[in-house]
């Protein structure tokens, strides 16, 4: 603000105090007049190309939203800021990028994703008044967007190209809070959008249903286990080996399509999810 404060061509919005992530997206939306909207978080560094190759996506009218892809800037800084960095990458392009071969991103991360303002302007309002436990809701404001937008009849994407470096937790507990955050958004909005599954390709209805049954056979591979040598003193060892199995061809998959062995230590996150992650979202 203080760099361009001067220049004709930015108008800064100050609002008089915190209302929220949501509500401070829509301030800036109403008063804006520019055909694309890009939003990039505090913590987020865009590449210098990222608004050329995001607006060239938008060309299409039929997009109504596009994502980059997301890295982490401070990954070097903990063993945990490295694994979030490698899950960044497996969200970005395996999910994503297979999502978008079907033009249905099913969440354009907030750190780095453009819009189209007319588009936006027709969703503020339900944008706007989204209730969790009959309170606005504070949290999940991209992944609401995006299913919005897909419910008007637009295409969301994502182009891998468009670099954005945003920074990521680098504590347990930060890193919890901020699983726990997804973790609602991600079941409260794909309640929001199985009605829009049957107008999209098969695929997407098999994705939403690995995702989320997918974890519920992890839990309950482990509950059995626990149970199996609670109450006969044997280690299950057919169900480890089944979710190392898994694990490790899940790992290879991403090592060998990104190139870099580093990625065959994404297997930690197997026991993060285990014994920290599956129990918070439970």
């Amino acid at each position: 603000r203080a760099v361009y404060s001067d220049d004709e061509r930015f108008n800064f919005t100050i609002l008089p105090k915190n209302v929220g992530k949501r509500k401070a997206q829509i301030a800036a939306i109403t008063q804006s007049s520019g055909d694309l909207i890009l939003n990039v978080d505090s913590d987020t560094t865009i590449a210098p190309d990222v608004v050329s190759k995001l607006a060239h996506k938008m060309r299409d009218p039929a997009v109504g939203a596009a994502m980059g892809q997301m890295k982490a800037s401070n990954q070097a800084d903990t063993w945990l800021t490295r694994l979030i960095d490698m899950e960044y990458w497996i969200a970005c392009n395996e999910e994503r990028a297979a999502q978008a071969r079907f033009g249905a991103v099913m969440c354009c991360c907030g750190p780095c994703a453009m819009y189209r303002r007319s588009a936006m302007l027709s969703l503020l309002d339900q944008y706007e008044t989204q209730l969790y436990r009959g309170k606005p809701s504070d949290f999940g404001e991209d992944r609401h967007l995006t299913i919005l937008m897909l419910s008007a009849g637009f295409r969301t994407e994502y182009v891998p190209s468009a670099i954005a470096a945003t920074v990521v937790p680098n504590t347990m507990g930060v890193y919890l809070r901020q699983q726990l955050r997804w973790a609602r958004s991600t079941f409260r909005d794909t309640l929001l959008a199985l009605p829009l599954l049957p107008g999209l390709d098969r695929y997407l209805t098999l994705d939403a249903i690995g995702q989320n049954v997918g974890l519920l056979l992890l839990a309950l591979s482990v509950l059995t286990g626990i149970g199996q040598f609670a109450l006969t003193a044997t280690v299950p060892w057919w169900t480890i080996l089944v979710i190392g199995s898994m694990t490790l061809v899940r790992c290879s998959v991403a090592a060998y399509r990104a190139r870099e062995l580093r990625f065959l230590g994404f297997a930690l996150h197997t026991l993060l999810n285990i014994f920290l992650l599956i129990p918070l979202k439970a």
